[in-house]
C-alpha cells in the first residue's frame, strides 16, 4: 500500500491534488489520534511522532486551545498557562524526504465545546507596548473575555465588558497553528510563523484548502494547533476567538517538489505566505512565491506574472503582534492560464 502511494505522489501535481481529494476520502485509510495537555509540545521540531501516516491516509485528532483549555470562567487568569499554543503532533508521514512537498487537505473542523476565549496580555498586541516597541506608559492589563458559541446559528457572541453592549460573531473555524519540522534540525517555539508554517494564523487553513508544506525532516512531522472560531485580519490585539477543535485532513506527499514557503489552494484561487519583518518584507515574499507558482506550474514568464499580479491579486494582512508577521497573496484562477 505504502509503495503504491508512493507512486502516486511522483505523478501528483498541486492541481490533481484538488480533483482527486474526494474520491481518495472515500477511499483512504482513517488514523486517530486524541490530543491531552500532557501530550502536546510547545515546539515545532524533531520529537518522537505520536502516529505514523501513510499518503493518502486521513487523520482524525484535536487540537486544544492556545491556553491549554484552562481559561474557563472570567476570574481565571493567564497564569494558569502552562504554555503558549500547545500542538498535536508531530505525525509522521512515509516517504516524506528533504526536498518533496507535503500536502495536508483540510476536511473537517469543528469547535470543540461551548465557549471560546479572548484576552488581553500585557506586553503582547499589536498596538501595545512589546520588548522591541518599547513605550513609556504602562502596560494594558490583563483582561479575558469569554465567547458564547452558539453551533446553531454558528455564531460566538462578543460582549463588551464595559457597557451592556454584545454582537454575533459568525464563526470561520481554523488552524492558527499548522506546519511541519524546520529545516537544520532547528525547534522553534509554537508562537513563531517561517518558512515551515508555523504560528501563520492565517484564516486560510480552514476546511475546503489545502496547504503545501517543504519537507525539511524524514517524515515532514506535522503538528497542528491553536484552534479558532473566528479571527479579524491582523490579530490585532493578539489573539482571537480561541477554541479547541475537532480535526479531520487527508495527507500526500509530492515527491520531488521544492517549495520554499507555505502555500494554500482550492478550487478557485492560489494563495502565498509571507512571514518576517518588517511587513513589507513579508509581502514581498508572498508576492515572490506568488510569481514563482505562477511561472511554474501556469506557464507565464516572470515579468508577466508580476504584471499580471499587479492588476487582479489580493492580499491580506494575517497577523501583526508574533515574532514574524504572516501576509497571504492570492490570485483567483480565473486570471490565469490552463495549468501544466
Amino acid at each position: 500500500m505504502q509503495a503504491r502511494w508512493r507512486a502516486m505522489g511522483l505523478m501528483l501535481g498541486l492541481g490533481s491534488l484538488l480533483a482527486s481529494s474526494a474520491a481518495a476520502a472515500v477511499q483512504s485509510p482513517e488514523i486517530s489520534y486524541q490530543a491531552s495537555l500532557d501530550t502536546v509540545k510547545y515546539q515545532f521540531g524533531p520529537a518522537a511522532p505520536v502516529a505514523r501516516l501513510s499518503p493518502g491516509d486521513i487523520l482524525r485528532t484535536n487540537t486544544l486551545d492556545c491556553f491549554g483549555n484552562v481559561i474557563r470562567k472570567p476570574t481565571d487568569t493567564l497564569s494558569m498557562v502552562r504554555g503558549d499554543n500547545p500542538l498535536t503532533g508531530p505525525f509522521y508521514v512515509e516517504g516524506a524526504e528533504p526536498g518533496d512537498t507535503l500536502a495536508v487537505k483540510i476536511l473537517e473542523l469543528d469547535v470543540d465545546g461551548d465557549q471560546g476565549v479572548g484576552a488581553l496580555a500585557p506586553g503582547f498586541g499589536g498596538i501595545n507596548s512589546s520588548k522591541y516597541t518599547p513605550v513609556l506608559n504602562p502596560d494594558l492589563p490583563e483582561k479575558i473575555w469569554l465567547y458564547d458559541i452558539d453551533h446553531a446559528s454558528n455564531t460566538a457572541t462578543f460582549k463588551a465588558h464595559d457597557s451592556s453592549f454584545r454582537t454575533k460573531i459568525p464563526l470561520h473555524p481554523f488552524l492558527g497553528c499548522i506546519g511541519v519540522a524546520p529545516a537544520d534540525h532547528e525547534s522553534r517555539t509554537s508562537l513563531v510563523p517561517a518558512e515551515f508554517g508555523g504560528n501563520m494564523d492565517a484564516e486560510e487553513a480552514s476546511v475546503g484548502n489545502t496547504v503545501y508544506f517543504p519537507v525539511n525532516a524524514p517524515g515532514a512531522l506535522l503538528y497542528m494547533g491553536d484552534g479558532h472560531a473566528a479571527m479579524g485580519d491582523a490579530e490585532i490585539a493578539g489573539t482571537a476567538i480561541e477554541v479547541p477543535l475537532r480535526v479531520r485532513v487527508q495527507v500526500s506527499v509530492i515527491k520531488h517538489r521544492k517549495i520554499e514557503w507555505p502555500r494554500f489552494e482550492n478550487e478557485q484561487a492560489i494563495m502565498a505566505v509571507g512571514a518576517y519583518r518588517p511587513l513589507e518584507d513579508a509581502t514581498r515574499i508572498a508576492f515572490t512565491e506568488l510569481v514563482k507558482w505562477i511561472h511554474q506550474d501556469y506557464g507565464l514568464s516572470t515579468l508577466d506574472a508580476y504584471e499580471l499580479l499587479s492588476q487582479v491579486a489580493r492580499v491580506h494582512v494575517s497577523e501583526i503582534v508574533d515574532p514574524n508577521y504572516v501576509v497571504v497573496a492570492s490570485v483567483e484562477k480565473k486570471f490565469l492560464p490552463a495549468r501544466h
